[in-house]
């Protein structure tokens, strides 16, 4: 593992989220597709052509999370090296990923990143057909299963250890609540997800032994809506906490801000993932209630596999892995609500760090 690179807080979300401003919309392949240049030193890229192709998970750029923290760190490498870049948002029911990924390769963008997981099932096909294109996915191998390289190894995984920064998570839900009870509303109940729910209750059950950890998933398998549907977010949300619980986390997408929408609505907390979500949704009700967020640093993820492909570092076949040792997760002190608590996270991060703790990534 690698020490993460010291990048910007995430809350330049907001203030530098829609840098790129000379975009322009159209569909392509049943996507949205949306492109624009931001300047950076003459020269500090790979001979001064470096082209960014940046493919979406479900729900596209917007969702205060995991796609805006993508592009986070894609905008702020091409600020800092000087280049293009090019978005693609894959269609309602997404069944377009690998047109999309194909579509940037074809048109030179080098390298194409996927964001998320579910490209995992087709980016090696895809990295075949171009071996002379760099692929980075997010939140999943380069490698498959015997270990051998996707593709025409030229494909990056960028990790992370979301279940260590669950537990952080979990420890301040618990810490939090005066109910003693607290929950989790995953997005789709997929491998990946469960992480975040494993870490988050081993968290809250070492805070506090016995609490009680309600476990709910919008979506099953395979349906990926439940990462962009913030009306079924808020209505599983509201079960948990019509069933007592005062605080839950979600690893969400953008249904998170139904799940803000719940908490707001009934009094109690709510705890966000991927970015600094205090800082970036723009309801005052919501950011009311969000007493942290479980940072998963896609954003230095993102630019440091950038600025590794700028000095030709990357080469495929490889996996980055990207956790607390590294900052590639944490937790956000945005707001206030847990510097009370802050020397008992700490204590927890460190333990997790020496190996003291060892956090599940299975229920």
């Amino acid at each position: 593992m690698r020490r993460a690179r010291g990048i910007k807080a995430a809350a330049l979300l907001l203030a530098g989220g829609m840098a790129l401003s000379a975009c322009a919309s159209d569909e392509t392949s049943g996507g949205t597709a949306s492109s624009g240049s931001a300047g950076g030193a003459a020269g500090s890229s790979a001979s001064g052509d470096l082209k960014v192709g940046l493919a979406y998970d479900t729900g596209g750029r917007g969702d205060n999370s995991f796609n805006d923290s993508a592009y986070l760190g894609v905008e702020n490498a091409v600020k800092e090296l000087g280049g293009d870049l090019r978005e693609l948002t894959p269609n309602e029911d997404a069944s377009n990923r690998p047109e999309l990924l194909s579509q940037l390769a074809e048109q030179g963008f080098n390298p194409v990143i996927a964001v998320g997981f579910a490209y995992g099932d087709i980016i090696s096909d895809i990295a075949s057909d171009f071996p002379d294109t760099t692929f980075a996915i997010v939140d999943s191998s380069g490698l498959d299963a015997d270990g051998k390289p996707l593709g025409a190894g030229n494909v990056t995984g960028l990790q992370f250890a979301s279940e260590q920064g669950s537990f952080l998570a979990g420890a301040a839900a618990a810490l939090k609540s005066e109910a003693n009870h607290v929950g989790f509303v995953g997005g789709v109940e997929t491998p990946l997800i469960q992480t975040f729910q494993a870490g988050f209750a081993a968290g809250a059950e070492a805070a506090k032994p016995g609490i009680t950890v309600d476990v709910k998933y919008i979506s099953p398998a395979g349906d990926f809506s439940g990462f962009s549907d913030p009306a079924r977010g808020q209505i599983v949300a509201q079960g948990i906490f019509d069933s007592g619980a005062d605080v839950v986390y979600h690893a969400a997408g953008a249904s998170g801000g139904g799940v803000f929408t719940a908490a707001a609505a009934s009094g109690k907390k709510a705890i966000g993932v991927d970015s600094d979500q205090y800082q970036t949704v723009d309801d005052p009700a919501q950011k009311a209630v969000i007493i942290t967020s479980m940072l998963k640093r896609v954003d230095n993820a993102v630019q440091g596999f950038i600025t590794d492909f700028s000095e030709g570092k990357a080469k495929g076949g490889a996996d980055v892995v990207n956790d607390l040792s590294t900052d590639g997760v944490g937790l956000s002190y945005s707001g206030g609500f847990i510097d009370d608590i802050k020397p008992q996270i700490d204590d927890y991060a460190d333990q997790i760090k020496s190996g003291a703790i060892k956090v599940p990534t299975a229920p």
